[in-house]
């Protein structure tokens, strides 16, 4: 069964407080929106985001993206149309509120057991528990009955054809897709929906979200500390910048003691070891070896477990060389390397204030510490 994720997310609510739509804004290390295509990401075969006009470039790579329109269900119409003209069409499509990040496994295989079963048309909801009253200038003025009445959730799942040919028909707006969908006289299964997934609307959301999205997170933190002594050479190789100096740093391999710790702080935030483990010295292969070769090892390592590097800290120990006039370059290195974006990368440097081997000159320290976050979703 092919099912598509059709993502609407070209609205401008400002409502969530901040000064972008909250779809972009940053939520527990990722932007709003991501946390939703990776939510739904598991469950679909194709993802399309419907977005305003003026964000087509802040979509993430590889993910296809169509036009909204003025309103939201001319946005899930662009989209519905995009999805037909644009490869092979979908069996389902699972329509689905950016807003909504925190949309639990459960809720999405609920809707996709009962399109498998057979319903045309399925969505997740609550049923209302609390007391419903009417109210006027701030007073209660009355109370409607809840029996039978439920919460609307997203995704809402259809059979992707019948609500195509729906949204062509619908004259006018709609609350939802469900909406539109018993305008069309199709019948729509009611799912279990969850009260943790949350729709962003009102200040306070986003750190309702970061919560939420908190108790779903494997989060993990390595230190890593590394120390080479000078010798004979013209430079020294320090985070995968080769550093003018009158001397360089003696080890079995480049001696970059930036890139060692970094390797070592990924290792231990995985209790993996240090590189002696994974690159032994006492292996010929490895004399004379360039550093990047373990700090990659180390984060494919972790990417392989379903981690992401959420920041890196590193810290230079030494009188000279001076590091400042490189750090830039420095974190523009290990960028490329690692695959961390340059604004989640620290190089700074401190001296012992003349103390110790350092302060005599007589190598280079380098203390670092990494951050790895894993979705649980």
């Amino acid at each position: 069964m092919t099912v598509a994720a059709l993502i609407t997310a070209a609205g401008r609510g400002t409502r969530a407080g901040g000064e972008q739509p909250k779809q972009w804004q940053p939520l527990a290390g990722r932007r709003v929106i991501d946390w939703t295509i990776v939510a739904l990401a598991p469950f679909v075969n194709r993802t399309l985001l419907v977005l305003h006009p003026d964000d087509l470039a802040l979509a993430p790579a590889g993910v296809e993206v169509a036009t909204g329109g003025a309103t939201r269900r001319a946005s899930v119409l662009n989209g519905l149309e995009h999805l037909a003209r644009h490869g092979t069409a979908p069996r389902h499509v699972l329509i689905h509120d950016a807003a909504r990040p925190t949309v639990p496994p459960s809720v999405i295989a609920g809707v996709l057991d009962a399109l498998r079963a057979g319903a045309p048309a399925a969505a997740p909801a609550l049923a209302v528990t609390d007391a419903l009253w009417t109210g006027h200038e701030g007073r209660v003025t009355g109370t409607r009955d809840r029996t039978g009445l439920f919460a609307a959730q997203t995704p809402q799942g259809f059979d992707f054809a019948a609500i195509l040919c729906a949204h062509r028909a619908h004259d006018g707006e709609a609350a939802d897709d469900v909406a539109v969908a018993r305008a069309a006289r199709i019948p729509v299964t009611i799912t279990q929906g969850h009260a943790d997934n949350l729709k962003i609307t009102h200040p306070g959301d986003i750190d309702r979200a970061s919560r939420i999205l908190g108790g779903q997170m494997d989060i993990r933190t390595g230190t890593g500390f590394d120390v080479h002594r000078f010798g004979p050479g013209d430079h020294c190789m320090l985070c995968g910048v080769a550093v003018p100096h009158e001397r360089g740093l003696q080890g079995h391999s480049d001696a970059d003691v930036g890139l060692h710790a970094l390797a070592d702080a990924i290792y231990g935030a995985l209790a993996e070891g240090d590189i002696g483990h994974h690159f032994p010295p006492s292996d010929p292969r490895w004399k004379g070896a360039e550093s990047h070769v373990f700090l990659r090892h180390a984060v494919g390592l972790a990417n392989g477990k379903g981690f992401e590097i959420s920041n890196m800290d590193v810290t230079l120990i030494c009188e000279r060389p001076r590091i400042g006039p490189h750090a830039a370059v420095m974190r523009a290195a290990l960028a490329t390397i690692t695959g961390v974006a340059p604004d989640r990368i620290s190089v700074k440097a401190t001296t012992t204030e003349r103390l110790g081997f350092t302060g005599r000159e007589e190598g280079v320290a380098a203390q670092t510490v990494v951050t790895l976050v894993k979705s649980c979703t």
